[in-house]
Order: structure tokens, then C-alpha cells, then sequence
């Protein structure tokens, strides 16, 4: 490939201990023959060095927007529209800010207000930043700007902290950036390119989650529930609370930890999960994921029962409350949407259309539980979305992209949203 055949990338280093992951992130690209210009910003080079990132891209980093040097070889209107995409790694709180308001009183923010090419923002900040509402209103002022994201994804911070903020993997990042590059610039890209940015949606919302299954006790050790290890609610309620929302996670016995910023109850029995759904209401949303048994034993016995082989105990079932429906149902302060999930290991969605009329419920979101599906346990899963206007079969995502592109599709059917 020549060198005029070949993609170049204008690429704004943040300030943020992130940093480091963007060197790997140019050899990455190097490696796929793209062409890269750097620019750091003041704060950058005290993460990074430009020796480090000049070594790896082969030419100096830019930084100054007033040297006359630079200038001379190449004005800063002319820097900005050189490249084929712009990428922002580490964008920080600040950066983020900048571009919203439409600052220029650097050199990144000088190149982001000029050029005329598509924007790649990779996120990177403190939990609490990413979560407040300023970066919220800023990324979605960002988002309407047709200003593309990838990330950020949950982890533990520099700074101790666990939640959304880090900034994506180097890998990540270059799959997002091939697949803007593959696309005409001038256009917007699929919502599920990768994960979908959603900060602000859901701002001043209120959204209950169920998540995890229910045991239903049977003796003090024994219980029936069902299979659910609450990684797609969880997800969703993640999801929800970096929308902006304010959520209430209701939540099963789990091997998860609690997302934080989220009002989390601990329950055991499809009984705690319904009284604890009926005293968080009233919402706007209301999604249960929770894998509710739908049965549990008349009476719970008080001691452990001793296997007799004389006498096979009775086990005598009664029907669990059904949450979804009484939600679905209410007469007053009914949440705007009401969604269900269907997990079945036969006519998936001919079984979900008859759940989604049997509950009342606003929207189905329909997976397969077959033991070859995987969805149990795994990082996985392949839904269709029913609803009364027809079937949306999504393509297999992670259980995170799920929970993101959910709360996107909720956000825009949202009494008030804007179109």
C-alpha cells in the first residue's frame, strides 16, 4: 500500500493516567499500516512523554498551538483536516467539557472545534466524573453532534474506585476506529458499531431493575429457584445509571458486585422481590430480569428432612406472586414502560408474543436458554426485542452492549423523548 493509500489518524492525547494504554494503542495501529499524528495536550506529558509517543508514531507530537515553527510547516486549520478520522484517547472530564462548549483556548481543543472530519471519543475518568451530571449533559450534547464514543467500561480506577470510566482497551478502540474507517466519514455509523454512548438519556429518570434469581425454601438448606446469575440485569442497571437515571436495583442472591450509585436491596424470595418492587415504585421504567421461581413450597420446613427410604416427602407447590404482571397492571403510577424477559428453550418468540399480552407489559426481550445458547452464567447473549409493532432480532452482544442498547431503544419511546 502507498503511502497515499494509506488511512491517517489525527490523534489527541488527554491527560489522565490512561495515557499509558494510548502508546499501545499507536503500536497497534502501526501495526495496521495507519498513519498517526499526535498531539498532546500540557497535561498529557505529564503522563507520557513526547519522546515515547514521537518513538512510536515516527514524528514529534504537536502541543503548542502558537508556535511559529509548527505553524509554518503546517497551520493548525490544516492539522485538523489532514486526517481521515480524529480519535480522542484519553478523553478526559475536561477535554469532554471543552467540546461541548466549544472551547478553543488550546491546541486539542483548537483542532477539535476545526475540523471537518468524523470524532472517535475513548472516555477516561473517575467514576463519580463520568456519573455527574455535567459529563452526562456534555456527552449527549456530543452524541447529538454525531460525535462517535467507544467506551467506557467498568473497573477499578487509579484512584481505588470500582465502576464506568476506564477508558477501553487498546483492541477495542482499533476495532472501533477500523469500523469508522471503513464507513464514509461524512456519515453517522450504526448504533451497534460498538458499545453505545448514553450518558444523559435517561437524566432525571427514575428506573427499577430486577436482576438474579429467587430461592424459594423448601427447609433450611434446600430451595427451588431458577437458573440466573444476574449478569444481564446487573448489566442493564449499569446501564441505566450511566444514562443518568437514577436506579433501584432489586436483586436476588448473586455473585455480583453492587453497581455503584445504584439503590441496591438484597432479597431472597419471589415474596421480598415483589413487596421490595411495590415500595421502590413509583418509575418511569420498570425492567424485570429477574429470574422469579414461579413456584415455592406451601410449607417451609423449620428443620433440616432426613432422608427416610421408607417415605418419600411431599413436596405440595403454590404460585409465587407474579411481579411483572402487577407491575404491567397497576391501575395508578404505572411506569411509562414496562419490560419483561422471556427465557425459553423452545418457539422463542411465538412464547414471548403470549407472555407479552398475558403480562400487560410494554416490551419482551426474548433469549434462548438451550444449554448450547451458552446465555447462563456466560458473558453472552443473542435477543429479539417483541413488542406490539413486531419482532427486533439483535445480533449476539455482550451482555453489557445489551444493557447499553436497551436503555438507548427505552430512552427514545420515553413519554417526552426527544426524536
Amino acid at each position: 500500500m502507498s503511502r497515499s493509500e494509506q488511512k491517517r489518524i489525527l490523534l489527541i492525547i488527554g491527560g489522565g493516567i490512561a495515557a499509558y494504554k494510548t502508546l499501545d494503542l499507536i503500536r497497534r495501529l502501526r501495526e495496521r499500516n495507519i498513519l498517526i499524528r499526535a498531539v498532546m495536550t500540557a497535561a498529557a506529558q505529564q503522563f507520557v512523554t513526547p519522546l515515547s509517543v514521537a518513538s512510536l508514531t515516527g514524528e514529534e507530537p504537536f502541543d503548542d498551538l502558537f508556535s511559529l515553527t509548527r505553524e509554518a510547516k503546517m497551520g493548525h486549520i490544516e492539522l485538523s483536516r489532514a486526517a481521515d478520522l480524529v480519535v480522542v484517547a484519553p478523553a478526559t472530564a475536561d477535554l469532554i467539557a471543552k467540546m461541548a462548549a466549544g472551547l478553543a483556548n488550546d491546541l486539542a481543543s483548537t483542532l477539535l472545534l476545526a475540523t471537518d472530519k468524523k470524532i472517535l471519543v475513548a472516555p477516561a475518568m473517575n467514576l463519580r466524573m463520568w456519573l455527574h451530571n455535567a459529563t452526562a449533559r456534555n456527552i449527549a450534547a456530543l452524541r447529538g453532534d454525531g460525535v462517535l464514543f467507544v467506551g467506557p467500561d467498568d473497573g477499578e480506577m487509579a484512584c481505588g474506585e470500582y465502576g464506568p470510566g476506564r477508558m477501553s482497551e487498546p483492541l477495542a478502540i482499533v476495532t472501533a476506529i477500523e469500523a469508522a474507517l471503513s464507513q464514509d466519514t461524512s456519515l453517522p455509523l450504526p448504533a451497534d458499531v460498538w458499545r453505545t454512548p448514553s450518558a444523559g438519556l435517561l437524566a432525571g429518570r427514575r428506573v427499577i431493575v430486577t436482576s438474579g434469581p429467587t430461592h424459594e425454601p423448601i427447609d433450611p438448606v434446600r430451595y427451588i429457584a431458577n437458573r440466573s446469575s444476574g449478569k444481564q440485569g446487573h448489566a442493564i442497571a449499569k446501564a441505566a445509571l450511566a444514562a443518568g437515571a437514577s436506579v433501584t436495583l432489586v436483586t436476588g442472591p448473586v455473585n455480583l458486585p453492587d453497581p455503584p450509585g445504584a439503590s441496591c436491596i438484597h432479597v431472597e424470595t419471589a415474596r421480598e422481590m415483589y413487596r421490595a418492587v411495590e415500595a421502590a415504585l413509583p418509575a418511569d421504567i420498570f425492567v424485570g430480569a429477574a429470574a422469579v421461581a414461579d413456584w415455592r413450597a406451601e410449607e417451609s420446613a423449620p428443620e433440616k428432612i432426613k432422608k427416610d427410604p421408607d417415605q418419600r416427602p411431599a413436596l405440595t407447590l403454590v404460585e409465587n406472586p407474579d411481579i411483572l404482571a402487577a407491575v404491567a397492571r397497576r391501575g395508578g403510577g404505572r411506569p411509562a414502560l414496562v419490560v419483561g424477559f422471556a427465557a425459553e428453550t423452545e418457539n422463542l418468540i411465538d412464547n414471548a408474543k403470549a407472555k407479552l399480552a398475558r403480562k400487560g407489559c410494554d416490551m419482551i426481550i426474548a433469549n434462548s436458554v438451550r444449554s448450547e445458547a451458552g446465555t447462563f452464567g456466560g458473558e453472552r447473549n443473542k435477543v429479539a426485542v417483541v413488542t406490539a409493532a413486531g419482532v427486533d432480532p439483535w445480533p449476539e452482544l455482550t451482555k453489557g452492549e445489551i444493557g447499553e442498547r436497551l436503555i438507548v431503544a427505552l430512552s427514545k419511546l420515553l413519554p417526552g423523548a426527544a426524536t
